[in-house]
């Protein structure tokens, strides 16, 4: 089955092909116009879609070696995510299934990030615990088998990403403050401050971030400009092992919770070096395999979506044309 996959839940507008062996093809043009503003607007990024989306398809089946008449499905993301984003992505995907006369199947974004390291590691296989951390998600998934899952725990107010984000504002950095963040992280002392760990429960599995930003920014209000910018890289250190030894601890305990010998973490702050190399680290000790995609399938990608969409039209799923977007769509 040749699947086109689209998403368009955020800033990135992308399309891929998958025919449930291969990825034929995965097209993403991010949204620049974003990053003078520091952080999405939602208008900008939904006029940015209608501008993308068709052409993105296009490319996508190009690089595919293929002819739309050629598909036997569409997938689409149609939540999470920005309700005006999503209705352009459903409205060229639901464009497409009638001009072609082939099924549609609506894709939760989040279980995009789950298949992203199916798609990426042929070898996984459920049951597993996963870390889902992004600008707008951070939650821990028992993963029993593809279609079957249980949030073990979710942040209760920030996301880990959007963390990010705030703390790079507050230090001057610019947006997206995740790659900012870690890029001065690397020449800092992770122990040059000893930010607060909010672990809540440590026998339960939610998430705070909150309280670490407002500790960031209390920290930073006693310092002069200047010694900020000379503490820049130990700050930024210090802020992202605040953040990963919580997610790196969590996740190890949600595996020993469920009695699992497997691990994985998706989305876009999956991207961050640091947090792959202490998941590993932590996981090896424990006699744990990891998971990590690429980075190209960390972020929003078609790709993760094409081979979630793969997975339900093969086994009979398909959405109605009146499917709408769900902006707080849950897992």
């Amino acid at each position: 089955m040749n699947i086109l996959g689209i998403e368009t839940s955020c800033d990135d507008t992308s399309a891929a092909v998958y025919n449930g062996e291969a990825l034929l093809s995965n097209v993403i043009s991010t949204q620049l116009i974003h990053q003078k503003f520091g952080g999405v607007v939602p208008e900008l990024a939904s006029r940015s879609h209608i501008q993308l989306v068709l052409p993105v398809v296009r490319q996508a089946l190009a690089d595919a070696g293929m002819a739309k008449e050629a598909l036997d499905g569409i997938a689409v993301t149609y939540g999470p995510g920005l309700a005006g984003a999503l209705l352009v992505g459903l409205s060229a995907a639901k464009g497409l299934a009638m001009t072609l006369d082939v099924p549609l199947v609506g894709v939760n974004h989040l279980e995009g990030h789950l298949f992203a390291n199916k798609l990426a590691h042929a070898d996984l296989t459920p049951p597993f615990v996963v870390l889902l951390v992004s600008g707008g998600h951070t939650q821990l998934v028992h993963v029993k088998d593809w279609g079957d899952y249980t949030v073990m725990g979710r942040t209760r107010d920030d996301a880990a990403g959007e963390a990010f984000d705030k703390v790079a504002k507050l230090l001057g950095l610019g947006y997206p403050g995740g790659p900012l963040i870690e890029k001065r992280a690397r020449n800092g002392n992770p122990k040059s401050v000893r930010f607060p760990r909010a672990y809540l429960d440590k026998d339960k599995f939610d998430f705070s971030f909150s309280g670490l930003k407002t500790a960031v920014m209390q920290h930073v209000r006693k310092l002069e400009a200047d010694v900020v910018q000379q503490e820049l890289d130990n700050l930024c250190a210090s802020f992202q092992a605040a953040v990963t030894d919580v997610l790196v601890y969590k996740t190890i305990r949600a595996a020993q919770a469920v009695k699992v010998d497997t691990i994985a973490v998706g989305g876009g702050v999956a991207v961050n070096g640091a947090l792959q190399a202490q998941m590993r680290l932590e996981a090896e000790s424990r006699k744990l395999r990891c998971f990590v995609p690429p980075p190209a399938f960390c972020t929003d990608n078609g790709a993760m979506i094409a081979c979630a969409g793969h997975h339900y039209l093969q086994a009979g799923k398909i959405s109605p044309l009146s499917l709408g977007p769900l902006p707080s769509l849950n897992l």
